[in-house]
């Protein structure tokens, strides 16, 4: 379906319906919190009513976002049912981090994806996927000109928010003259870009910088490819919590001649990692993440390994290194 059909087709079902949940994946980062609370807006401004929820605590650095105190840890459960709920950036009901069986007990109607990830999949009742926008808070904002609701400041905050995080502030290959367009837009509607980015980039807790600390000083590199880890041990040393591990490994991928970067964080189990997977120009990370069970962006992307840490490393670094990649097409 065409991008503008497909904007049509959901304005239709808005204005068929009055009330809606709107969540995102598990440990939410600035284009999931940003589009939530962006299309929550929108929804108040048709006049809807709308809950949003999410699975796990809100980022420190997010907290300012407007609207924030209205998000709530849990999915709702109450008389009425919500006409809909809406899913944002995720590939399934468990990428929200509640089951799929949270959302049968909600008991709303219909379901509504929205994702810009190439590895995105249609599991909902609708779903509008568009790998060509540049974060999911810009088909929000494609969606709110489309409907004619007033983009209002707390509105433009919210998605510059999302597409500030998601873009890498303006560096990935996603970012193109339209999104400066987009932006620019959004100061306009009383977006403050400056106030943005110093919550976002300079309000850090001292648990990121000491963890900022340790990661950098596991860090190992082969040729191109770069690597570090971070195990519950050394999260405890720095009193660090899992949102301080955001952006870690774009310090990997910043070094010169490195093009493909892999930051693995311990779970609490001890016995999984997480990565978060990043690279430049034509390297395609994507596709090392889903052969894996992740997925993602061509040079952002994550999945979770089996341990041990030594058999995790060497497993995604083999899949890194350059005889081992795949021809991009």
């Amino acid at each position: 379906m065409a991008h503008e059909d497909s904007i049509a087709a959901l304005l239709s079902l808005l204005h068929a319906r009055e009330s809606f949940v709107v969540t995102s994946h598990a440990r939410p980062d600035g284009d999931a919190i940003g589009s939530a609370l962006g299309l929550m807006h929108l929804l108040d401004g048709m006049g809807k009513r709308v809950t949003v929820a999410f699975a796990d605590p809100i980022p420190v650095i997010y907290r300012c976002l407007p609207g924030i105190e209205r998000i709530q840890v849990a999915l709702p459960v109450a008389t009425p049912a919500p006409d809909a709920a809406i899913l944002l950036e995720c590939d399934g009901f468990e990428r929200t981090g509640f089951e799929r069986a949270d959302f049968d007990r909600m008991g709303a109607g219909l379901t509504i994806n929205i994702d810009h990830h190439l590895s995105g999949k249609t599991f909902a009742s609708f779903n509008w996927i568009d790998p060509e926008a540049c974060a999911v808070g810009a088909m929000i904002y494609d969606l709110a000109v489309a409907s004619g609701t007033e983009i209002t400041a707390d509105m433009a905050t919210c998605l510059y928010t999302a597409v500030l995080t998601d873009t890498g502030s303006f560096t990935y290959p996603s970012t193109v003259a339209a999104t400066f367009a987009l932006a620019e837009h959004l100061v306009k509607r009383g977006a403050d870009a400056n106030r943005i980015a110093q919550a976002v980039y300079f309000s850090n807790p001292p648990s990121k910088i000491r963890l900022l600390g340790a990661a950098l000083g596991n860090m190992q590199i082969e040729g191109s490819v770069s690597w570090s880890w971070i195990t519950q041990e050394e999260m405890a040393r720095a009193g660090a919590e899992v949102e301080d591990c955001e952006g870690v490994v774009n310090y990997l991928i910043g070094i010169a001649g490195v093009d493909a970067a892999v930051f693995l964080r311990e779970l609490p189990s001890r016995k999984e990692f997480r990565l978060s997977l990043r690279s430049k120009g034509e390297v395609d990370v994507a596709q090392v993440a889903e052969r894996f069970g992740g997925g993602g962006h061509r040079n952002a992307s994550g999945c979770t390994l089996d341990g041990p840490l030594d058999e995790a490393i060497e497993r995604i670094v083999a899949e890194l290194r350059p005889d081992r990649r795949q021809p991009v097409h």
